[in-house]
């Protein structure tokens, strides 16, 4: 028993020894990135160029289409599944001489690049994105003018392609310059955009809408929503609101605009239909509006059907009334003889 644990022991040690010594290996790399669909060229460390030298990927020999000459590592026509830990040994006595974290990828292209106000009048946050992946590690560097101003950019904790931007002043009439450049070592693309305040003011959507049916009134749902939580004061600076709702049998949507509103009764519902329902928000004065909020589903109040007694039940009580009548006939007919 105890050789046996002493075994065990030995083999996890070895286990956790290789890892180890696998991952010092390829922390002490050097990162060489590459374009795809060209061919790339990787130079054993400081061997000159006619060392004689066997190159491995991840530990096994290369199979990928390539070609060595002396010291160099050619491979065609790169891809992503060239990515890999490569290691050159020197001839004949196999000292390892040098490794290399090789990385396909792209460079970037423009990003793509939204800003929007759900806080007006605080500030504002821009997103971005790129449409292409790079399959390399890109950053990106956002820079915000107003009024030849430099603007200080807050990045988001959550959201890494997110920053936030307070208003220097309110009703500006001078637009905003947002410019995001995306960087990785292969290249670097910027896309600028230019917006006045007033046209990105967009809330966020209500919240907690309720829809709930009124006693007695087969046609009726009472709604009721809160102002979105985001938006930092709805008394300066009041949204109007807009109901959509159709019972579930229909495609076509019922609208309703509210002013500075947060309740509304629906009186046309058709009676016993579920009903789905959903409200946006708009500031009073500028912007667009928010998108639809949560759908809620409600059913106008049902009355309790009367009990009506079913045919089955009725069919006894008329058979006992025909044999009844059978009989008083014959009845008749016994006593007149």
């Amino acid at each position: 028993m105890a050789n046996t644990v002493t075994l065990l022991c030995c083999v996890v040690l070895a286990a956790v020894v290789v890892a180890y010594a696998q991952r010092r290996n390829q922390t002490g790399a050097s990162i060489q990135y590459e374009r795809m669909d060209g061919d790339v060229t990787m130079q054993c460390g400081s061997l000159d160029s006619d060392a004689s030298v066997t190159w491995k990927v991840n530990g096994t020999d290369v199979k990928a289409h390539h070609r060595e000459e002396g010291s160099r590592l050619i491979l065609m026509e790169v891809d992503l599944s060239n990515n890999g830990l490569y290691s050159c040994f020197q001839n004949p006595n196999g000292e390892r001489r040098d490794q290399i974290n090789l990385r396909i990828g792209t460079s970037p292209r423009e990003p793509t690049v939204t800003c929007r106000s759900n806080t007006y009048p605080k500030g504002f946050y821009c997103s971005w994105h790129l449409q292409h992946p790079t399959s390399i590690p890109t950053d990106f560097d956002v820079t915000v003018l107003h009024n030849q101003e430099s603007l200080e950019v807050t990045r988001d904790v959550v959201h890494k392609n997110r920053c936030h931007v307070l208003f220097p002043e309110v009703f500006s009439s001078y637009p905003y310059r947002v410019n995001v450049t995306a960087v990785n070592a292969l290249g670097k693309a910027s896309t600028t955009i230019t917006f006045e305040e007033i046209n990105i003011v967009k809330p966020d959507p209500p919240e907690r809408v309720v829809a709930t049916p009124i006693p007695s009134n087969v046609r009726r749902l009472e709604v009721t929503w809160n102002s979105p939580s985001t938006w930092p004061d709805v008394e300066i600076f009041p949204l109007k609101y807009f109901l959509r709702y159709r019972p579930l049998i229909r495609d076509q949507w019922e609208h309703v605009e509210l002013t500075d509103s947060t309740a509304h009764t629906i009186t046309d519902a058709y009676a016993g239909k579920e009903y789905i329902i959903q409200v946006a928000a708009k500031d009073m004065e500028i912007g667009t509006w928010s998108d639809w909020s949560v759908a809620v589903h409600a059913t106008p109040w049902m009355d309790k059907p009367q009990q009506i007694p079913s045919t089955t039940e009725q069919e006894p009580l008329l058979d006992v009334l025909f044999l009844w009548k059978k009989l008083r006939s014959l009845l008749r007919l016994f006593c007149t003889y």
